[in-house]
């Protein structure tokens, strides 16, 4: 379930001095978000899904870290990340794009969707484009069965989406990235 190379695993348990300093890092991000959250099991969603916004995905390091601080194991970990299609534990692109795929959404031809998809951004479903701005997968409920189809973009929900939303949907979210980009400079 996890992998760790030799280093990570001794340093998840060792003290500070002998991480690396990408891991002490995501060990004070982690501490903060646990002291700001709580520092129990009830903590584990809001503090995973910080991890996941920062970074766009939660390593097994920051599993195993969040799993020791919360007093839960890193199975039950693992299980929260999997479960839930809004948390990931590989990189994805910067916008995940989760398209729903319950009986509504195939009602409403949300096939159409997920060709337009495929077609614009040259993927398929559960790959990343080679840019790394846009992932694709399928994911179950979000709760916009009336407001169908619907997906998913990162937190981002879009309802009755169409083909022709999708160029629209696309150029909003390279826009937010470079508008992003720039702030960072």
């Amino acid at each position: 379930m996890f992998t760790h190379s030799p280093t990570q695993q001794r340093s998840i348990s060792s003290s500070p001095e002998t991480l690396d300093m990408e891991s002490k890092l995501l060990q004070k991000e982690i501490d903060e978000l646990i002291e700001l959250n709580g520092g129990n099991r009830n903590a584990l969603i809001p503090v995973l899904q910080e991890i996941r916004k920062r970074h766009t995905f939660v390593n097994s390091f920051a599993m195993q870290y969040a799993a020791n601080r919360l007093g839960v194991s890193a199975a039950e970990v693992y299980g929260v990340i999997s479960f839930y299609s809004f948390l990931k534990d590989k990189n994805y692109g910067k916008f995940t794009i989760s398209l729903c795929r319950t009986i509504s959404c195939d009602m409403a031809d949300k096939t159409r969707i997920a060709k337009q998809l495929q077609n614009t951004l040259g993927i398929k479903f559960g790959e990343t484009t080679e840019d790394g701005l846009f992932s694709l997968q399928w994911t179950n409920c979000i709760g916009m069965c009336d407001e169908s189809p619907a997906l998913l973009i990162n937190e981002q929900v879009f309802t009755k989406v169409t083909p022709q939303k999708i160029k629209e949907i696309l150029d909003g979210c390279r826009k937010t990235y470079q508008e992003n980009k720039q702030g960072d400079s």
